[in-house]
C-alpha cells in the first residue's frame, strides 16, 4: 500500500523539511518487506487563495485513494491504534492511502466531509511544517509497530 501525505504549500527549507524527509525515508525503507510503501510527500500550490481553491487543487491527488483528512475535529489516535488502522486498511487491500494536510485555514469542509476518515493531533493548532513532521514520524512509528522494531515503547 502506498503511503502519501498531501498538503496544500511548500516547505522552505527548514529543519522541519529535514525531519519530514528524514521519517518518510524511514518509514519507506521499514516499510518494503510490511507492503507498504513507500511513502511520499506531495505539496500542492493552488492558483487562487481560499478553502475551495485549494480542494480543487487537491482533488487529483486523491482518486482511488483512501483518504484521512487531518482536522482539528477529527479523533486523536495512539500510536499503536493509528499503526493497526494502517495494517487493516493494507489487510483489506486498499492500494493508497493518502493523509490530507489543508492550508493555513485548514481544508474546505467539502473535502473533510468526502474524506473517510478525520485525524487530529489534539486540541492544540499547529504550524504546517510541525504538522507534517508529526505526521511523517507517526506513519514511520506505525510501520516500525507493525514490524515489531523496539523503536515504539508502551
Amino acid at each position: 500500500m502506498k503511503i502519501a501525505i498531501v498538503a496544500i504549500g511548500r516547505l522552505a527549507r527548514s529543519p522541519e523539511t529535514e525531519l519530514v524527509k528524514t521519517y518518510v525515508e524511514r518509514a519507506t525503507n521499514a516499510g518494503r518487506s510490511l507492503g507498504l510503501g513507500p511513502v511520499e510527500v506531495v505539496e500542492v500550490e493552488s492558483r487562487k487563495s481560499g478553502k475551495a481553491a485549494e480542494a480543487e487543487a487537491l482533488r487529483p491527488h486523491l482518486a482511488d485513494a483512501h483518504v484521512i483528512a487531518c482536522d482539528e475535529r477529527g479523533a486523536a489516535r495512539t500510536s499503536r491504534r493509528f499503526a493497526d488502522e494502517i495494517g487493516t486498511l493494507r489487510d483489506r487491500g486498499v492500494r493508497r492511502l493518502v493523509f490530507l494536510i489543508g492550508g493555513a485555514d485548514g481544508l474546505d469542509p467539502a473535502l473533510v466531509g468526502e474524506a473517510h476518515g478525520k485525524l487530529a493531533f489534539g486540541p492544540q493548532t499547529w504550524p504546517h511544517a510541525l504538522a507534517r513532521a508529526m505526521l511523517a514520524e507517526q506513519v514511520y512509528r506505525a510501520v516500525s509497530i507493525l514490524a515489531g522494531s523496539p523503536y515504539h515503547r508502551d
